[in-house]
């Protein structure tokens, strides 16, 4: 009953009210997201950098308002555009962070256990009954 509500007031078919809801349930999951980004990024992104994602974020929150899913959509792309670098770059530094720890974790466990792997031959002795 919403939907077709929300429909006759929109003055919309039923398939280009799906795509504008699909579209703004998009728009929203990366506004979401690239706050979340910005705020764990915090000291390290540019200040440049910050400024043009939040204007990218505040127009698409805009859009999403609306009912132009066309609209939804360029700014949704632009968005991801303009918050690729930053995500990129925040992943290349986890990446180098946890290739760093590495080695240390794999050297920890045979020096916290003190016994050194001792390599033996075995022969299988067979029973018979």
């Amino acid at each position: 009953e919403k939907m077709a509500e929300a429909q006759r007031l929109l003055g919309l078919s039923e398939q280009p009210l799906e795509e504008l809801v699909a579209a703004r349930n998009g728009a929203d999951a990366l506004i979401h997201a690239t706050k979340k980004t910005l705020q764990e990024a915090g000291e390290e992104a540019a200040d440049e950098e910050k400024s043009e994602i939040e204007t990218a974020v505040a127009a698409l929150e805009e859009a999403v308002r609306g009912t132009d899913k066309d609209d939804i959509e360029v700014k949704t792309q632009k968005l991801t555009e303009v918050s690729s670098a930053l995500a990129q770059k925040m992943y290349a530094q986890q990446s180098a962070e946890a290739q760093a720890q590495a080695p240390e974790e794999q050297a920890e466990p045979a020096e916290e256990s003190g016994e050194e792997a001792v390599d033996a031959e075995f022969e299988e002795v067979k029973d018979e009954k």
